[in-house]
């Protein structure tokens, strides 16, 4: 049977299959976005990728993908970090457009997640908010969130530290619906988790390598063609951890921060302002790289260790369906 935790779930965001394609920068088009919601799971728009990468007139991206996933529910990612009051407000009112607009499904990261709890409850809608410990999940629990994405060792981009089995038994305290970010390439894979006792599954590095997804085949083949052990963390990106595919570039790049850095993120009020600095420097960065696509120089991908059972670039409806399928068929078995 369906367990208590998918149920919750299914009713909460309105998705037939318990998985969620993650919110990625830059590789979240409206496409790929759709094609997971239209096949029964949720994908998650990601605003500065919709907007800034990808070109899109907010609110139209937002009608494109409702248009494409032919009507099905799909998310909003809102990060709520306080780096900026220009950037605050500008989320502010990309949360109040995709409320207009019919999203009820909200994934928050980077901050406090009260106001968008606030705001989305009033019209009748659920926010699911990314931690890494049972530190921070208490306290998204205690601002009012509906679930928790527990992103753990083995996510793609940023990632905790703790392994999907010791994550979920140190959140299942806090009696939410839990969903596994991380560590996830295949159907069997997505069943297995789900066994543990996760309510959902959210995947991110699965759905770069898909038809649908509009980053680079370079991007795409690196993937399928790297291994677990082709996977490494580097703070040289963002500033804090972030797992990549081990190209010449993160070779030379290096994996750590300096110690000024690393003091600037240990303060409250200086995490902010390094938080900045580092994402000027990656977009910065993405538009040096688009300049200079095919040359083969820069090359950073990031991704998780699920890396090791993609084996091809496929639609990102067929991975739902049979993820879907294989879950269903163990289920049954059960």
């Amino acid at each position: 049977m369906i367990t208590p935790a998918q149920q919750r779930f299914l009713k909460q965001t309105g998705a037939t299959v318990p998985l969620i394609c993650g919110p990625m920068y830059p590789c979240s088009n409206p496409e790929l976005v759709a094609a997971v919601s239209a096949a029964g799971g949720i994908g998650i728009v990601q605003p500065i990728s919709l907007t800034y990468v990808h070109g899109h007139e907010y609110r139209e991206g937002l009608r494109l993908i409702r248009r494409l996933a032919g009507g099905r529910p799909f998310g909003f990612n809102a990060l709520v970090e306080k780096s900026s009051r220009v950037y605050e407000q500008r989320m502010i009112r990309w949360v109040d457009i995709a409320l207009e607009e019919g999203v009820r499904v909200f994934v928050t990261s980077l901050g406090n997640p009260r106001w968008v709890v606030d705001t989305v409850h009033a019209a009748g809608g659920v926010v699911y908010h990314d931690v890494i410990n049972l530190r921070w999940g208490a306290k998204a629990r205690d601002e009012g969130v509906d679930g928790l994405i527990a992103v753990n060792n083995r996510a793609g981009g940023h990632l905790g530290n703790r392994d999907p089995r010791a994550l979920l038994e140190e959140l299942a305290a806090l009696e939410l619906p839990i969903v596994a970010a991380g560590g996830v390439g295949n159907a069997a894979e997505f069943a297995q988790v789900l066994g543990l006792g996760y309510a959902a599954v959210q995947c991110g590095t699965r759905f770069i390598a898909t038809t649908e997804c509009k980053s680079g085949d370079a991007y795409k083949a690196a993937i399928v063609g790297a291994r677990e052990r082709d996977i490494v963390t580097t703070e040289r990106l963002s500033g804090v951890p972030v797992a990549v595919i081990n190209t010449p570039y993160i070779q030379r790049l290096g994996t750590t921060i300096g110690g000024f850095w690393r003091w600037m993120f240990t303060g409250r009020k200086t995490k902010h302002w390094a938080r900045t600095y580092f994402g000027l420097l990656g977009l910065w960065r993405l538009k040096r790289d688009q300049q200079r696509a095919g040359t083969g120089r820069n090359e950073y991908w990031q991704a998780g260790r699920s890396v090791e059972t993609i084996d091809a670039i496929v639609p990102a409806g067929d991975i739902v369906r049979s993820f879907a399928s294989t879950w269903r068929s163990v289920d049954e078995r059960r």
